[in-house]
């Protein structure tokens, strides 16, 4: 009676134990779902997002594209950009007089060389830095 007791508890046990065993396992496939719709995301993530990002910049957009409310800081600033416009104007007309872009010509000054040049697609600029020899060209297209 006493095997026939300990192998009657070793059979609970074993069935108590395969009970407890897991069994196949089961997965999922791991599939990625973008976020923002540019990247084709769901198009009603866009005002979560939006606000998100609005939260987290620390600079406001101004309504008035650069220009103040004030109408007379308006007119100063106005008026300091034209005078220094008619300032460099003369300046460069003293140095180096009326430029003519119809005819080829050259300019030096400091370190830059600057070449004129016109031909048939436009006006052609070369700006040249004689210390580092780097080149810029400008082509500015026939109207």
């Amino acid at each position: 009676m006493k095997v026939r007791s300990c192998i009657l508890t070793g059979i609970l046990i074993m069935l108590g134990l395969l009970l407890l065993a897991p069994g196949t396992g089961r997965a999922q496939d791991l599939v990625y779902h973008p976020t923002n719709p540019a990247f084709g995301g769901s198009p009603l993530n866009y005002q979560w997002l939006m606000s998100s990002a609005s939260k987290q910049n620390p600079y406001q957009q101004s309504s008035s594209y650069g220009y103040n409310s004030d109408p007379m800081a308006n007119f100063q600033q106005s008026l300091q950009r034209q005078i220094l416009s008619e300032l460099t104007r003369k300046i460069v007309t003293q140095k180096f007089g009326n430029i003519d872009l119809t005819q080829k010509s050259q300019f030096n000054f400091g370190e830059f060389s600057i070449n004129v040049v016109p031909g048939s697609n436009g006006i052609d600029i070369n700006i040249f830095n004689t210390l580092s020899g780097e080149q810029t060209s400008i082509t500015i297209p026939n109207l």
